[in-house]
């Protein structure tokens, strides 16, 4: 009869040979190829990465620009940085402070030379229309002899009053008026009736003067009150 249990003591120390001649597979790929998460060598503790909070686009503008702000004032700048930004600063300011004198002497120059040309136009108006003033005392005595009634020298003669109006000129010869001694020149003082202050009773030749500049005061003769 068979002996059966020799076979099973075969049977096990052929297993356990088996096992021993195994090969041992040891994983080191650092990548878990099931979860994809990497591995950790044993004794290495594992920390999870801490995730700082976003900022939404709900914040307002006054928050981030104090945010930018503070992380600004938190960055360290070297001493030597600090005293070339500083000597910049300081060569700007005095750089602008230039260019404000500078704008300022421009502007008042520029108003200078403005005023110093409108009185050079004026003077040279005043000097044309005073050498004109013979001219229209010519006028004036022709047209007292009536000579300037009618004819083409009447028509002249209207243009030329007329074109000298347009520069400012104004006659002054009115009659029945205070004495001004800053435009009349009193030749004749005569006693007059029912008047209270010196007037201008006839004018012996008629005045001129430019806006408010008199050119030549009126010769007239004056009425006082007796």
């Amino acid at each position: 009869m068979p002996h059966h249990g020799n076979e099973e003591e075969h049977g096990s120390s052929r297993d356990q040979g088996s096992k021993r001649d195994e090969p041992v597979i040891r994983d080191h790929r650092k990548v878990d190829p099931v979860t994809g998460q990497a591995r950790h060598p044993k004794g290495e503790h594992h920390r999870e990465p801490v995730v700082e909070p976003v900022e939404t686009a709900a914040d307002s503008d006054g928050d981030a620009l104090a945010q930018a702000e503070e992380i600004l004032n938190r960055v360290e700048v070297p001493a030597e940085e600090s005293v070339a930004q500083g000597t910049e600063a300081a060569a700007a300011a005095e750089l602008k402070n230039d260019l404000l004198r500078l704008q300022a002497e421009y502007v008042n120059y520029r108003k200078r030379v403005e005023r110093d040309r409108a009185v050079a136009g004026e003077m040279a108006v005043i000097g044309v229309l005073n050498s004109l003033l013979p001219v229209l005392d010519d006028v004036d005595a022709a047209r007292q002899h009536g000579d300037l009634a009618d004819g083409p020298f009447a028509a002249i003669a209207a243009k030329l009053e007329s074109a000298l109006k347009t520069y400012g000129l104004t006659r002054i010869d009115e009659t029945g008026v205070e004495f001004d001694p800053t435009i009349h020149e009193a030749l004749i003082q005569q006693p007059g009736e029912d008047i209270e202050v010196d007037t201008v009773s006839q004018v012996l030749r008629s005045g001129y003067k430019s806006g408010e500049r008199v050119l030549r005061a009126a010769q007239v003769i004056v009425a006082v009150p007796a």
